[in-house]
């Protein structure tokens, strides 16, 4: 099975700046939302932290082109999962992106040229574009084979039924 990362906006309208979180959003963490995620983290010996706004990740997903062309595109993914959910870095700076890059084996300076001079662009416009055509809605979107989507960080059990499905599926077809 091959794993591959796509660019996605949750809030497509962010400006550069990024915004404050919506207030349905807040209330949703204040509810106890986010507590699921805390506890599944936890169980795997990591630290989970909320974002105290919504950043534009234009940047970070052109810089993730560029990882994955450079074969560090998994590296470089989690690295800045980790400096996002974990160490509440804004991955709208260039300064964070920089860094993750290093971390993962790249050339962060290059990586930024390449970004701010748009050859990744069009690619993650294209990319995202597509996830609105097939219906995505929200993050993560786990899209198996172009055709079953799981919605949601969900537990390992519920992959594993959609795979045992899948794989029902193709036996009886």
């Amino acid at each position: 099975m091959e794993l591959e990362w796509r660019p996605f906006y949750l809030y497509f309208d962010t400006p550069p700046e990024g915004k404050e979180l919506p207030d349905y959003v807040k209330r949703a963490r204040a509810n106890g939302s986010e507590e699921r995620l805390a506890s599944i983290a936890r169980s795997h010996g990591m630290d989970f932290r909320s974002t105290d706004r919504i950043y534009n990740t234009r940047v970070a997903h052109e810089a993730t082109e560029y990882a994955r062309e450079h074969g560090k595109g998994h590296e470089f993914h989690k690295i800045v999962f980790r400096m996002v959910y974990a160490e509440g870095k804004d991955i709208s700076q260039w300064d964070v992106l920089r860094s993750a890059a290093q971390e993962a084996g790249l050339d962060g300076e290059a990586m930024q040229k390449e970004v701010e001079d748009g050859k990744y662009t069009a690619n993650v416009a294209e990319q995202v574009q597509w996830a609105y055509q097939i219906g995505v809605t929200g993050v993560p979107t786990y899209v198996i084979n172009d055709r079953h989507a799981i919605v949601g960080a969900q537990p390992y059990e519920v992959f594993k039924n959609a795979l045992e499905q899948i794989m029902n599926q193709k036996g009886q077809g």
